[in-house]
């Protein structure tokens, strides 16, 4: 690899030309007790995974790391270091995009430049003390030159959306300090702040929208986020809290 990027003190780098996947790499760290702020950073995957199993698509020229946390909170908040990341992401982004490109997020955690899909994160994590969590690999992968085509929610790149030829070094970069403060805010202060950032910059609020859970699609109109960061759905008079599933925009 070239010159790595400068990351603060909190970061422990760990650099690769090509890995299988980023997060079974941090995964295997993790559970030989890796500290928290270990990032596994690979040019390229050959088997990455996105979430529901599906692959990543991981040609070289985009950004793909895994991070590794290990936060004393319980189980439970663990997802909300998705929205984390997102704003990590999307405010890295925003540094690199001309000022009218629109920069915004989808629940639970994806990136969207003129609402389409820039990055992808996965969260894995290890229980430890009962409803408490041992440690968190934040799995991200991020469109810099290039994107796959055909995706259901339409995808793009860095490049694509005008923000140049962004090397994956100086991305990482700037999403690690992001990323860094709002971690340690989110460990002082709790969802609440991120929240309202988060919030701030959704697409869809107050639309319909398609819910795909498990075992069905429902339509409702997307009210906001609970205090947990669930998705809260209107539908009529009944409103529903949905924890885990995949959004779609009407008319995407």
């Amino acid at each position: 690899m070239s010159t790595p990027p400068t990351l603060p003190d909190f970061y422990r780098l760990l650099a690769y030309d090509e890995v299988g996947s980023t997060n079974e790499e941090a995964r295997r760290f993790a559970a030989e007790g890796a500290p928290e702020g270990t990032l596994v950073w690979a040019r390229s995957q050959s088997a990455g995974r996105a979430r529901r199993g599906r692959q990543w698509v991981s040609d070289p020229g985009n950004l793909y790391f895994s991070l590794i946390l290990r936060p004393n909170h319980p189980a439970a908040m663990a997802a909300q270091l998705g929205f984390a990341a997102a704003l990590a992401i999307g405010e890295a982004a925003v540094e690199f995009l001309p000022d009218n490109v629109r920069v915004g997020y989808k629940w639970p955690n994806d990136v969207l430049v003129e609402g389409r899909k820039l990055s992808g994160i996965l969260l894995e994590s290890q229980g430890g003390a009962p409803g408490r969590i041992a440690w968190l690999v934040l799995g991200c992968g991020i469109n810099l030159a290039s994107f796959p085509e055909g995706t259901e929610t339409p995808a793009t790149s860095l490049l694509a959306a005008g923000g140049g030829e962004v090397a994956p070094g100086a991305m990482l970069e700037a999403i690690a300090g992001h990323f860094l403060a709002h971690y340690e805010r989110w460990c002082r202060d709790g969802f609440a702040p991120l929240r309202q950032k988060w919030l701030a910059r959704v697409h869809g609020l107050h639309q319909t929208i398609r819910v795909r859970l498990s075992n069905e699609e429902i339509l409702g109109v997307f009210a906001g986020l609970d205090e947990d960061g669930t998705l809260l759905l209107d539908q009529g008079a009944a409103r529903r809290h949905i924890g885990a599933g995949e959004v779609f925009l009407i008319g995407r």
